[in-house]
């Protein structure tokens, strides 16, 4: 089955898209993306040694003729420290996409609807791709659409909280209402919630700490590879209406009657 997803121009087979911050070593990280069959892979700009030019950074491991990277402004917490982060990371790798985050709450990490939108304008003027994280907020969504984002992405729950999908009914709205790929970010936990997230008709999903906390992160990549490949055809394929009472699955049409014993 052909079913390839489309991005401002670029097409990708998997839906499946994955972070590399949190892992133990480059080692797992780059086991995790091969395990995951990602092809899009977000990197923090601000959380990369910039100080220490000899370092090495997940840019470095990563074999970058495999995927496209995403530069993402995690860490930045308004609309300067966003756009700053956004010119340096393409800069620093010659793309010119961006997930794009303003997060000024420490503890809960909600993102900034009113900061994001403003960044994300100034963004598209400049000629970036702009994937905005965002609360699962559709008014919201429509407008960074009408903006010129190329994406919407929605949290499913906070960040890094493995809590799953808690926003499901404003996530189904946003999917109706979209004329762009929604990809829903932040808060899954475990397989069975990306596949919910393809099931109910998002476009994609962006995975970091369910798999790099993981305790085996190759092992749960590719776990969560076929959650989504399994819930995008659950999707296409169309699932049965839920009923408020039981519908037999033998019909009963044709049955004969049973005789009743007389001896």
């Amino acid at each position: 089955m052909s079913d390839l997803l489309t991005i401002a121009g670029k097409t990708f087979s998997s839906r499946l898209f994955l972070g590399t911050g949190k892992y133990a070593s480059p080692e797992e990280t780059v086991a995790a993306l091969e395990a995951s069959g990602t092809q899009l892979v977000t990197v923090a700009i601000r959380r990369l040694d910039l100080d220490s030019p000899n370092a090495r950074t997940e840019l470095d491991f990563v074999d970058w003729s495999r995927y496209s990277v995403l530069p993402n402004t995690a860490g930045c917490k308004t609309v300067d420290e966003a756009l700053l982060t956004a010119r340096l990371g393409r800069s620093l790798t010659g793309s010119n996409w961006v997930k794009l985050e303003v997060i000024p709450d420490p503890k809960y990490l909600l993102p900034d609807p009113i900061g994001t939108l403003r960044a994300a304008e100034q963004l598209l003027s400049e000629g970036f791709v702009v994937l905005p994280y965002i609360h699962a907020d559709p008014v919201l969504a429509k407008h960074l659409e009408e903006a010129g984002c190329a994406t919407v992405m929605p949290l499913g729950s906070a960040i890094g909280s493995g809590q799953g999908i808690l926003t499901l009914h404003e996530i189904k709205i946003i999917i109706e209402n979209a004329k762009v790929p929604v990809v829903v970010d932040a808060g899954i936990g475990a397989p069975s919630d990306a596949a919910l997230a393809m099931e109910v008709g998002a476009d994609a999903v962006l995975i970091n700490t369910a798999v790099a906390k993981a305790q085996n992160p190759p092992l749960m990549a590719g776990a969560m590879k076929k959650a989504v490949e399994a819930g995008r055809e659950a999707y296409i394929a169309g699932r049965i209406a839920s009923k408020p009472y039981a519908s037999a699955s033998s019909p009963t049409e044709g049955v004969a009657a049973t005789v009743a014993s007389t001896g």
